[in-house]
């Protein structure tokens, strides 16, 4: 047995509450290597000979390392643990706190002092079960032209934007279009931010507390959420707290003043005066961005300012939730206090951190409800509109993913397949539909809550930012229609199966071969099966039935199409870069 390959630490996310009384555990071995293992288990003051057992279930695997699950009962919350561990051979081992050997005593045992209400995490439930719609107010549509910016252009499907571009899209137009969003079948809107700020996309804000008026006013904002909510549909706010832009109040305050001004730290200044050019004195956001200085948000008067803003607009306007911009550059001392400001309010207000990689700090259930699931993106992408990776590779990082989480954290991670800050997936996709078709099948059907960046449905194409920014596609002639069908059909039969929505993920099938690849979604009685393939020929897989407890025939739900189970298993012709959906008939 491969000792050096084991890995357990009694913490998130190898260690995690499910709730008040059950303790998730994980178990990281060599791949292939161990046969069975089971968690010994007792309350921390029970006398050492007392223990039960839970069977460890081989969950899934990545490159390397197999991952082993198991769930704990902890009725007093306290926990003390160790691993049985057999390989192929026979030989066994027990492996606890002190480390490996054939003597359970030796080997020790892990503890889970007490499971703290803090660490549960707890994601609003409503969120498990939205489809997300992510829009670019200036772009989407402009519904006053009263409040356009001077040199507005021309909304043309010709339109390429430039940094300073301006098209006139505003919240009215989003009003206008709740009903084209309900049709579409999301039940969730994110809106980049909002308030008010000198550029097209207004993460450089200047005044926190107003909505940019080329967008609106707060009226509209409240009338917009109100309409939302009357449409079954939740609306989420973009917080841009990690910096703030050059006219901000303060940061003007100390321009004027230098250090004599009471807001002098509140930024990270490295000397006075206050100097732009030839490089900012002054920490930004990203690399010398002078229209964005960095906020210091552990200075106490910083955080209670900047707390205040989302606790008025939460309380006032009624919003579902808040995504936090930069959120991996904040002190996580800010982002507990913003939850706790923030769920006071509103207790099922949803919290999205914007962090593109490992996000297992900010999601131990003190922080974040969820992410912007970005390393789901690259994998998706690699398999369907790259071919860069077979689906043994694909299970293999979907697995690495999931095992850096929380597995309710994991549940409610915001997948998608672009943004505001990447190319669109059709350009991802070299224009190929058929690869675009099977990255949008795995995105509405894995675990996690999808989001579809505005125009992406009606096949909008576009580089990287700004050209993925381009004015949303509304005349019908101009727009995909046959795609608009898909991402219709697809939203519905996710929001129709709780399993989609909630289910357990396991792999069903990787193909030894090359791009075939398959998992089930299991929630209670129902179970889904999704197969996918990626390669350029069409291939036939046949795959073990039994996760779909003895039945005879399955449909697939996007096409109606009936496959026998015959002996046991079902065979599933796929052509190229194809995907089915399989249920009970």
């Amino acid at each position: 047995m491969k000792v050096e390959a084991l890995f357990h630490r009694a913490e998130s996310p190898f260690a995690h509450p499910l709730d008040a009384r059950r303790l998730h555990v994980r178990l990281r071995t060599k791949r292939g290597d161990v046969k069975r293992c089971e968690a010994h288990y007792a309350d921390r003051y029970d006398p050492p000979e007392m223990s039960e057992i839970v069977p460890m279930v081989r969950t899934g695997s990545d490159a390397w390392f197999d991952y082993w699950e198991g769930v704990i009962p902890a009725p007093h919350r306290r926990v003390r643990y160790a691993f049985y561990l057999e390989d192929e051979n026979g030989d066994s081992l027990w492996y606890g706190e002190s480390g490996f050997s054939s003597d359970r005593r030796e080997a020790g045992v892990f503890q889970y002092p007490y499971i703290h209400e803090e660490h549960l995490h707890s994601a609003p439930d409503w969120f498990l079960d939205s489809v997300v719609y992510q829009i670019f107010p200036e772009r989407f549509m402009n519904g006053d032209p009263t409040n356009d910016p001077e040199h507005t252009e021309e909304w043309s499907v010709s339109a390429r934007p430039r940094p300073d571009s301006f098209y006139g899209g505003d919240l009215q137009g989003v009003i206008r279009q709740l009903p084209y969003l309900k049709e579409l079948g999301i039940n969730a809107l994110y809106l980049t931010p909002i308030f008010a700020s000198p550029s097209n996309h207004k993460y450089d804000t200047t005044d926190y507390t107003r909505i940019d008026p080329h967008f609106g006013d707060r009226e509209t904002l409240k009338e917009l959420v109100s309409r939302a909510h009357q449409s079954g549909i939740r609306v989420i706010l973009d917080a841009v707290f990690n910096h703030c832009g050059y006219g901000f109040f303060a940061f003007q305050d100390v321009i004027k003043k230098g250090r004599a001004s009471r807001y002098w730290d509140w930024f990270h200044i490295k000397s006075g005066p206050v100097m732009t050019t030839p490089k900012p004195n002054y920490e930004t956001f990203a690399q010398n961005v002078w229209t964005m200085p960095k906020l210091r948000t552990d200075h106490h008067e910083v955080r209670e300012y900047l707390l205040d803003v989302a606790a008025e607009w939460t309380r006032e306007t009624g919003i579902d939730g808040w995504r936090l911009d930069v959120a991996n550059e904040v002190d996580h001392a800010f982002w507990r206090a913003f939850r706790e400001r923030i769920r006071l309010i509103n207790p099922s207000a949803v919290i999205i951190g914007e962090v593109w990689h490992d996000a297992g700090p900010w999601l131990k259930g003190d922080q974040f409800d969820s992410v912007m699931n970005y390393p789901f993106r690259e994998a998706v992408l690699d398999f369907a509109a790259r071919g860069r990776i077979s689906g043994r590779e694909l299970d293999a990082r979907l697995t690495r993913i999931r095992m850096t989480v929380p597995e309710p954290a994991h549940r409610a991670l915001l997948n998608l397949l672009g943004s505001h800050d990447t190319e669109r997936v059709r350009t991802a996709c070299g224009g190929d539909d058929r690869r675009l078709r099977l990255a949008v099948l795995l995105l509405m059907t894995y675990t996690g809550v999808p989001m579809i960046y505005y125009g992406d449905e009606v096949g909008m194409e576009g580089g990287n930012d700004p050209d993925c920014r381009r004015p949303m596609i509304w005349d019908a002639d101009e727009q995909d229609r046959d795609l608009l069908a898909y991402y219709r059909l697809l939203i519905a039969i996710r929001r129709g199966s709780a399993a989609m929505r909630r289910g357990e993920t396991r792999t069903w099938w990787v193909d030894p071969d090359g791009g075939g690849y398959a998992f089930f979604r299991r929630w209670q009685e129902e179970t889904v099966g999704v197969v996918l393939h990626n390669g350029d020929t069409s291939r036939t897989f046949t795959l073990d039935a039994r996760p779909f407890d003895h039945a005879e025939e399955l449909v697939d739900a996007m096409t109606g199409e009936v496959f026998a189970v015959r002996n046991g298993t079902v065979t599933v012709a796929l052509g190229p870069f194809q995907g089915r959906v399989l249920r009970l008939k």
